[in-house]
């Protein structure tokens, strides 16, 4: 069997105009390549599907039933291609993100996600909230097509570009005498008791801070280890120990704390989008990445 989109077409007209002549001309092709090509269609199909007299012409049983699926098959292809198109055109599909802790208190993050949503209504936005060094094997492996993650070291497959560079700020209980201070040193804030981030854990913030500390010879007394950047601010609120988180985190505002500026000139963070070199990437995915490097860029 050898039955082609355009046998299917040809038939729809002439079923539908009933008349060869009138066909032939809705299709701009002439008389008799039609006839032909509806006689090799009838040999493909096994049936006669339309009853010629030379004054009429009409559908068979079996022609009415081929009728009505050759709309169905056409009206099917049509909808595949434009499936097809508007997943091309980043309309439709999927695009999966991965994010630090702190990348939703990030305005730029927090308005291209709002944004894009709202733009592409048919694209499954799936966001994952990981830290920075668990999505590096996501991102190599493309069950992740972007990730928002602190500075940390990637290797050469990944490609990154920064959408932020923030100071970091101390975080210090209301009763302090440090939380009274316009800012504060490193030096001031290493002889506290520190709460802070697992090591273990693969947090890029843990990487930043305590490689800005070593910078200055400064090692800080660990009081508490946590996994997550909430559970830092509520033990620093509750008098737990002081910590250093960046200014996005500011966003949530505790009245048992204060956010305090830090007086070294470096003590700043980098939120990086990141995404493979050597995958493809979707046109959701690309259309994102732009979005949000505007919004940086504002």
């Amino acid at each position: 069997m050898n039955i082609e989109l355009r046998h299917l077409r040809y038939f729809i007209a002439v079923a539908e105009e009933l008349h060869f002549g009138h066909a032939a001309a809705r299709l701009n092709i002439s008389q008799p390549p039609l006839s032909q090509q509806i006689q090799i269609l009838e040999q493909q199909v096994g049936a006669r599907l339309l009853a010629r007299t030379n004054r009429s012409v009409s559908l068979t049983p079996a022609g009415s039933q081929f009728l009505a699926d050759s709309r169905q098959i056409l009206s099917q292809v049509d909808d595949a291609v434009a499936r097809a198109a508007r997943l091309h055109q980043g309309e439709t599909g999927e695009l999966r993100i991965g994010f630090t802790s702190s990348a939703p208190f990030i305005k730029a993050v927090s308005d291209s996600l709002s944004s894009f949503r709202q733009r592409y209504p048919d694209v499954h936005l799936q966001t994952r909230e990981i830290n920075t060094r668990a999505q590096i094997a996501p991102l190599n492996e493309g069950t992740l097509d972007l990730g928002l993650m602190r500075n940390t070291p990637l290797p050469e497959t990944l490609a990154w570009q920064v959408i932020l560079r923030e100071p970091l700020l101390a975080m210090i209980p209301r009763d302090h005498l440090l939380a009274t201070r316009a800012a504060v040193s490193l030096v001031e804030l290493a002889r506290e008791p520190f709460v802070f981030f697992d090591p273990h854990v693969g947090t890029g913030l843990y990487d930043d801070i305590i490689g800005l500390m070593r910078r200055y010879q400064l090692s800080p007394r660990i009081a508490q280890e946590v996994g997550e950047a909430m559970t830092i601010i509520g033990l620093v609120a509750a008098g737990m120990g002081v910590s250093i988180l960046p200014a996005s985190f500011r966003r949530v505002q505790l009245s048992e704390m204060r956010w305090v500026p830090i007086i070294e000139p470096d003590a700043v963070s980098e939120m990086w989008l990141v995404w493979s070199k050597h995958r493809e990437q979707g046109t959701a995915a690309a259309r994102f990445r732009t979005q949000l490097l505007a919004a940086a860029g504002e």
